[in-house]
């Protein structure tokens, strides 16, 4: 956990987060049969009432704690309620405390097959909460003048800066993604005085840029609110930079759709996904295996001529 906290803050966090997915599938298969192995079917015959308690308490309470808090920081309505469809579920740290419990004998044998049973049917119902955050939003936002004035909040750092000057709103390129490749997009575009508008989902990255005066908006550009503040509807180009590619079909549509116009360059990581995009129109499409071998043909040729 605390390795994972250090290498998030790393520069290499991408590549660690890709390296180590098939670990990451390898805990989970392990993590849903240990699960299975400890279940106890019975329990949901036997103390049906006491198991709808304790996935009420993950579904609501734990839930309706956590849209309090968010609320209570001023964040917007749409952030309150997606934090605690994220939080409406437990996982291991549960099972570890459970079982600690039952250790010392604090909880009593089907106290585990209560929380287990809550844990599974939480996790399951997890999916529809998402699906439901949109809904029941613009419920909200129709029935409460509470809930409007929530939508209202804006963060600061999600939107530019009033004193934005013009050159950047206006024939800009909009970065999406300021990793590794987008650092380096960045610098080059910097020394070819292009100016451009990043838009990153880290906050403390976005609060750098604007203190070395480059504008930035924080948040997922898949979010059409994201590219409208970054003034995508008059930008000269679009960039994708991140590794997400599945993300980049709505930042792309969105873009197409403010700026038909618009040139769209995106980053692939394989063959088959890098052909999904050209199919879906989007636009070029840059293959990190590819670019890495044209520029080493490139170089070794060069080397290669005769006379060299």
């Amino acid at each position: 956990f605390f390795a994972g906290m250090v290498l998030r803050e790393s520069e290499f966090s991408h590549r660690a987060a890709e390296e180590s997915l098939p670990l990451r599938d390898a805990f989970a298969v392990l993590f849903f049969v240990s699960v299975g192995m400890l279940f106890d079917p019975s329990v949901l015959i036997e103390r049906p009432l006491q198991v709808l308690g304790v996935v009420a308490i993950i579904l609501l309470g734990k839930s309706l704690a956590a849209a309090l808090l968010v609320i209570a920081l001023r964040y917007p309505l749409n952030t309150a309620l997606t934090v605690s469809a994220s939080l409406a579920q437990i996982g291991e740290f549960s099972f570890i405390l459970v079982g600690l419990g039952a250790a010392l004998g604090l909880l009593p044998p089907e106290g585990q097959s209560l929380v287990l049973a809550g844990a599974l049917i939480s996790i399951a119902v997890n999916p529809l909460l998402f699906k439901a955050i949109a809904p029941v939003q613009a419920f909200l936002r129709a029935r409460s003048g509470f809930a409007r004035q929530l939508e209202a909040r804006d963060d600061p750092l999600a939107e530019l800066p009033t004193a934005t000057e013009e050159r950047f709103l206006s024939r800009q390129v909009v970065l999406v993604g300021y990793g590794r490749v987008g650092r380096r997009i960045a610098l080059a575009l910097t020394e070819a005085q292009q100016p451009f508008v990043v838009a990153e989902q880290n906050r403390e990255i976005v609060e750098r840029l604007r203190g070395q005066g480059i504008p930035a908006v924080y948040g997922d550009a898949a979010d059409p609110a994201v590219l409208v503040q970054a003034h995508v509807a008059r930008a000269r180009m679009l960039v994708i930079a991140t590794p997400d590619a599945m993300a980049a079909r709505p930042m792309i549509d969105t873009a197409r759709t403010l700026n038909p116009e618009i040139e769209v360059a995106v980053r692939s990581h394989n063959e088959e996904e890098a052909q999904r995009l050209r199919d879906d129109g989007a636009g070029h499409v840059f293959l990190g295996e590819a670019e890495l071998a044209e520029a080493m043909v490139r170089h070794v040729m060069a080397r290669a001529e005769p006379g060299r």
